[in-house]
């Protein structure tokens, strides 16, 4: 079987494979194993391989170089003119040869290839949307174009669409999913943490607005205050970074507050372990793995209600849902921190939830939709 994978996710060549973002290369790795050639439809730079990126693993891959663009000025439209009609005929190209098509959405590589799809009917797809379906909330026009094309029976047949959480009025092509990151053989026995010494927080995303690491931030500082021994480790980077470091140095935070850059997989595990909470206080999630993978490892979720997060959190029940008011907030951390009991069991529920949702069954899940 031919698998085209049509994505925007920006790639780099070093020694002769392929490299993009872990967790995206991670699961079409899975994917692929069910296809004796994997066509990549991507956008190529010369960049420098970080550590969170990964390489594909699969021994017959063809790379199909198309241009990135964007829409967000007048010089960009004018460039996305002449670079579209080759964009689109690299992806028509893929899909011809293709047996099955997997689109990454939403993107403007995924933008494309919705459209493009419509033309091969009969050819099974999947597209795996990894934003926040939620109809209610406001979107970019062409997210919501993707939202539109993919559920439209009419215009795209043959197709599953993967989105996370779930929604009323869904489409028949539309179907509920997850992603995960531990194996089942990963799994360990349930460790209740203590919370009688120092009180520790991790954050693990990408250091940026939309992430909003410095209400993370602000939390930890406004509970310091209020005098529990409490510590946040911020993994990631990006363009928030400067930003926060001014602020923990102006506000005298690195006693407690840290920044960690980006990790290996297996030191971010690590901090998850000794970590009693994962903190997530996005404005905007598809499935938030940072809050699965805490979870996974005993640390009681805090996140804003975005997306999944509220299924995911089980309503409060697993977790605390954010308000991104920092007083409100901290009062039901700090409520949760005099109530051992409380934040134990919450802990427990956390856990139990997260052992469902292994890269075993996920795979298995895969499975079924390719063969």
């Amino acid at each position: 079987m031919k698998l085209v994978v049509i994505t925007s996710v920006l790639h780099g060549l070093h020694n002769k494979k392929y490299y993009g973002y872990a967790p995206y290369v991670d699961e079409i790795n899975i994917w692929s194993k069910y296809a004796a050639e994997l066509i990549v439809v991507a956008p190529l730079t010369e960049t420098t391989i970080t550590a969170i990126d990964r390489f594909y693993d699969h021994k017959n891959i063809v790379f199909t170089k198309v241009s990135k663009f964007n829409t967000i000025d007048f010089f960009a439209i004018v460039r996305t003119l002449f670079v579209l009609p080759k964009n689109l005929y690299l992806i028509f190209r893929a899909m011809h040869s293709a047996d099955h098509i997997h689109l990454r959405c939403p993107g403007n590589m995924g933008l494309l290839g919705c459209f493009v799809q419509i033309l091969f009917p009969k050819k099974n797809k999947t597209a795996k949307y990894a934003g926040n379906w939620d109809p209610r909330i406001k979107k970019p026009w062409s997210y919501c174009l993707q939202q539109k094309l993919l559920s439209n029976t009419f215009l795209t047949k043959n197709m599953k669409v993967l989105v996370y959480g779930n929604w009323k009025d869904l489409s028949a092509n539309c179907h509920s999913f997850f992603t995960a990151t531990y194996f089942e053989a990963e799994k360990k026995s349930f460790v209740s943490k203590t919370l009688d010494s120092q009180i520790k927080f991790v954050f693990a995303g990408t250091l940026s607005a939309g992430k909003n690491p410095l209400y993370a931030i602000q939390l930890t500082e406004e509970l310091a205050k209020q005098g529990f021994n409490v510590a946040i480790s911020l993994y990631g980077a990006g363009s928030e970074q400067e930003h926060l470091e001014a602020y923990i140095l102006k506000n005298n935070l690195c006693e407690f507050v840290s920044l960690k850059g980006n990790q290996e997989r297996s030191v971010l595990q690590l901090a998850y372990q000794e970590s009693h909470f994962v903190v997530l206080p996005s404005v905007s999630e598809g499935w938030p793995k940072a809050i699965a993978e805490g979870m996974f490892w005993g640390c009681v979720p805090l996140a804003t209600a975005v997306s999944c997060v509220p299924d995911m959190l089980g309503f409060g029940q697993r977790g605390i849902l954010l308000d991104k008011n920092i007083a409100i907030d901290a009062s039901k951390i700090a409520l949760l921190l005099r109530h051992k009991e409380g934040y134990n069991a919450m802990q427990k529920a956390a856990f139990s939830w997260s052992q469902n949702y292994t890269i075993d069954v996920f795979e298995a899940e895969i499975k079924k939709m390719l063969l």
